[in-house]
């Protein structure tokens, strides 16, 4: 006999909600919309734009954020508080948590509108990689035509998938020297 869903609805948000995500203990549901109204339990004032995309640790601890305001920044998923912050210098669309590594993976580019009126090289559609507790950048792995809209890491850590505007969806292996690779402090 299967059992009916009963759906709780939330309401609050009065624009297209873009990005959702539950906390570790199931309790907080973080949300991303294009508006401003919802019940506001606390907000992100460390971004002064438009935040693009939020994703979770494996294990649900922390939360990262992709901003137009060209930065990820990532926070405890309990309370919120700001950890650690990644700079760039072209709106961020996307980023990800490695399950394995302390890396994040941030994706983005120029607005659409603007690429063609620049070179690809010039609209800098690489992903970047970023020690988690240094906040350095170590790797560019370039390939779309566009700026990319999303990255995920695949759960086993070993590698990563890039989706861009100019279609096509990337799937990278990592080399065995990447696991080998530690950043100088």
């Amino acid at each position: 006999m299967s059992h009916p869903l009963k759906p709780i609805l939330l309401q609050g948000h009065e624009r297209s909600i873009t990005q959702i995500k539950y906390n570790r203990e199931g309790d907080l549901i973080f949300s991303v919309a294009k508006d401003t109204s919802g019940e506001v339990l606390k907000k992100v004032k460390e971004h002064n734009k438009q935040i693009n995309d939020i994703q979770t640790s494996v294990d649900l601890t922390m939360v990262i954020t992709a901003s137009k305001d060209c930065s990820s920044k990532l926070f405890d998923s309990t309370t919120l508080d700001h950890i650690k912050s990644f700079k760039t210098e072209r709106p961020v669309n996307s980023a990800a948590i490695s399950p394995i590594m302390d890396h994040v993976v941030m994706g983005g580019g120029q607005e659409a509108m603007e690429v063609t009126t620049t070179s690809t090289r010039i609209g800098k559609f690489e992903a970047r990689f970023f020690h988690a507790a240094y906040e350095e950048e170590f790797g560019r792995v370039k390939g779309h035509f566009g700026p990319i809209n999303c990255v995920a890491f695949h759960p086993d850590g070993k590698s990563y998938s890039s989706g861009g505007e100019d279609g096509y969806t990337r799937i990278h292996h990592f080399d065995p020297q990447y696991f080998d690779f530690e950043l100088e402090a």
